[in-house]
C-alpha cells in the first residue's frame, strides 16, 4: 500500500498523479506497493483498451480488481468516462485555455507530470495542427525529483581552474532522465555544492513547465535559493530575456532543436552566460548532424556533452565528451545510473 511516509523520497508528487485519475484507477493505483509505483513512469489510457502502467523494467496491465497483470483480459478497460475525467482534471474543463499546449500534443500539470494526447487532429488552412480533439490516448508521463542525481557530474561540469561553470548539454533519447539531471545541476550550482564552484544565479527558462514544475508561477520542485524561473516561456525568448534582466551565471532550458535556439545558446556563450541543456539524440554525432545544431558544434558552444540512455535504468551516464566531441581526460567508472545510491 502506497502512503505519504512510506513513499520513496521525491515520490510525493504522486498525489498529482492519483488527484488527475479516476477514482477507480486511483483506488486501484494506491494499493500497489511504493516499490512497484518507484517504478512506474507512465500511465497509458487508450479507449477501450487495457490501460498499461509502464517504466523500469515494468509493462503491464493494471488488475480490474488489485494489482498489476500481463493479460489484457484480466485487466481494467479504458472507458469514455475515464479519459472524460483525466482530460476534465488535466485541462481544468477548459480545452480552449489549453490548446497552445494541445498543438504540442501534451499538456503540463502540476509537479511537471506531462500529459500527452492523441486523437483528431484540427488543423489551419496552412496546414499546421491548430488543436487535438476527440481525444482516444492520453499518456501521463510522471515527473520525479532526484536529489543527487548530479552527484556523478560534479566534476565536470566547471572549470578545473577558476571552478566557473562549463556549458553542458545532456543527449539521450527520450525517458532517459535528462530533465531530472538538469534539475539537479540547477540546484547544484545554485546552492554552491559543487566542488571548488562558487553559487551561481541560475535563471531556468522553463518552456513546457517540467524543470521547476511550476504552480501559477511557483516551482514545486527544489531548484536552489539562488534560482529564477521563466515558466511556460519560450526557449530563446526566454533565454534572451533573463541573460538582458537577470544577469544570470548560467542559464538552463530543455530539448533544444530549432534556429531560434542557435542564436540566443550563442548569444549567452559571448555574454559570458553557461547555458545547460538537453537535446533529444542516441549519441553527439546524430545531434550535431541535425539542423542548425552543427552551428553549435562547431563554434564549441558547448564545453561538454554528458551522452545517457536507459543500459541501466533512466540516468545511464555513457560518456563525457569535451568540445570537440573528445573524452574527458580522467573520467571513469561511467555506464552508472545518476540516481543510484
Amino acid at each position: 500500500m502506497w502512503n505519504r511516509e512510506s513513499a520513496p523520497a521525491g515520490d510525493w508528487p504522486w498525489q498529482q498523479v492519483f488527484r488527475v485519475c479516476p477514482p477507480d484507477v486511483a483506488q486501484r493505483l494506491q494499493s500497489l506497493p511504493s516499490a512497484v509505483l518507484e517504478r512506474v513512469e507512465e500511465l497509458r489510457f487508450r479507449l477501450h483498451q487495457p490501460l498499461q502502467v509502464c517504466g523500469a523494467g515494468l509493462d503491464q496491465f493494471l488488475h480490474r480488481e488489485r494489482g498489476l497483470t500481463r493479460s489484457p483480459d484480466e485487466a481494467m478497460r479504458v472507458t469514455e468516462d475515464h479519459l472524460m475525467r483525466v482530460i476534465q482534471v488535466v485541462t481544468q474543463s477548459s480545452l480552449y485555455a489549453v490548446e497552445d499546449d494541445l498543438r504540442r500534443g501534451f499538456v503540463t500539470m502540476p509537479g511537471g507530470h506531462r500529459v500527452g494526447v492523441a486523437g483528431r487532429a484540427v488543423l489551419y488552412e496552412s496546414g499546421a495542427v491548430r488543436s487535438i480533439r476527440s481525444i482516444t490516448s492520453v499518456n501521463v508521463r510522471i515527473a520525479r525529483e532526484r536529489l543527487g542525481a548530479a552527484d556523478p557530474l560534479r566534476a565536470h561540469v566547471q572549470d578545473p581552474v577558476s571552478g566557473a561553470p562549463l556549458s553542458v548539454l545532456l543527449i539521450s533519447p527520450p525517458q532517459c532522465g535528462k530533465t531530472t539531471l538538469l534539475r539537479d545541476l540547477a540546484r547544484l550550482w545554485s546552492e554552491g555544492g559543487l566542488p571548488a564552484g562558487r553559487p551561481c544565479k541560475v535563471a531556468v527558462v522553463d518552456e513546457r513547465s517540467e524543470i521547476a514544475g511550476c504552480v501559477e508561477g511557483v516551482p514545486q520542485f527544489r531548484l536552489g535559493p539562488r534560482t529564477d524561473v521563466l515558466d511556460a516561456c519560450p526557449k530563446a525568448e526566454g533565454m534572451l530575456m533573463a541573460i538582458r534582466s537577470l544577469s544570470p551565471d548560467i542559464v538552463v532550458t530543455d530539448e533544444i532543436g530549432r534556429a531560434q535556439d542557435v542564436g540566443a545558446i550563442l548569444e549567452a556563450a559571448h555574454a559570458g552566460v553557461a547555458v545547460l541543456a538537453s537535446a533529444h539524440a542516441r549519441n553527439l554525432d546524430e545531434w550535431r548532424t541535425r539542423p542548425h545544431m552543427g552551428e553549435l558544434f562547431h563554434g564549441q558552444a558547448f564545453h561538454r556533452y554528458v551522452v545517457l540512455s536507459r543500459r541501466r535504468g533512466p540516468g545511464t551516464i555513457e560518456s563525457i565528451l569535451d568540445a570537440r566531441g573528445l573524452p574527458v581526460a580522467g573520467v571513469s567508472n561511467l555506464s552508472r545510473r545518476t540516481d543510484a545510491p
